[in-house]
C-alpha cells in the first residue's frame, strides 16, 4: 500500500496557522476544508485536524485514516499545488469509509479542486 509520504502532511502549528488566516474555506455537514494556493509546490500537502469532540482515540484516528486514504486514491484529481486543511466534525463519527469518501469528495468539489468530475 501507498503510504501518504510525510513530506505531503502538514504538521506545524504555523503552517496550519497560515492556511487558516490566508486560505479559503469551504464546507458541508461533515468537514470544513481550507485550502491554501502555493504556486510553487509541486504536490498537495494536508493537514487533518479531528477534535476530541469527535470521540475517542480509536475513532480520531480511524478518521484520519479515511481522510488520507480518501485523498491517496484521488490524489490524481486533486489540484497540486495548494495546502489543504481538513477539520472533521461530529457527524463523522458515525460514518464508513464510503460516506466519508463522498462528503470529502463534495467539499472539494465545492471547493473547485477536484481536476475532473465524479460520475
Amino acid at each position: 500500500m501507498f503510504e501518504m509520504k510525510k513530506k505531503y502532511r502538514i504538521k506545524k502549528n504555523d503552517e496550519f496557522q497560515a492556511v487558516f488566516k490566508q486560505g479559503k474555506s469551504f464546507a458541508n455537514r461533515q468537514f470544513v476544508l481550507y485550502v491554501l494556493d502555493k504556486p510553487g509546490q509541486a504536490y498537495f500537502r494536508i493537514g487533518l485536524s479531528v477534535s476530541k469532540k469527535i470521540g475517542k482515540a480509536v475513532v480520531r484516528n480511524r478518521v484520519k485514516r479515511y481522510i488520507r486514504q480518501v485523498f491517496l486514491e484521488e490524489r490524481d484529481n486533486i489540484e497540486a499545488g495548494k495546502d489543504y486543511v481538513i477539520i472533521a466534525r461530529i457527524p463523522v463519527a458515525e460514518m464508513d469509509y464510503f460516506e466519508v469518501k463522498k462528503s470529502l469528495l463534495h467539499v472539494l468539489k465545492r471547493a473547485n479542486v477536484l481536476k475532473r468530475e465524479e460520475n
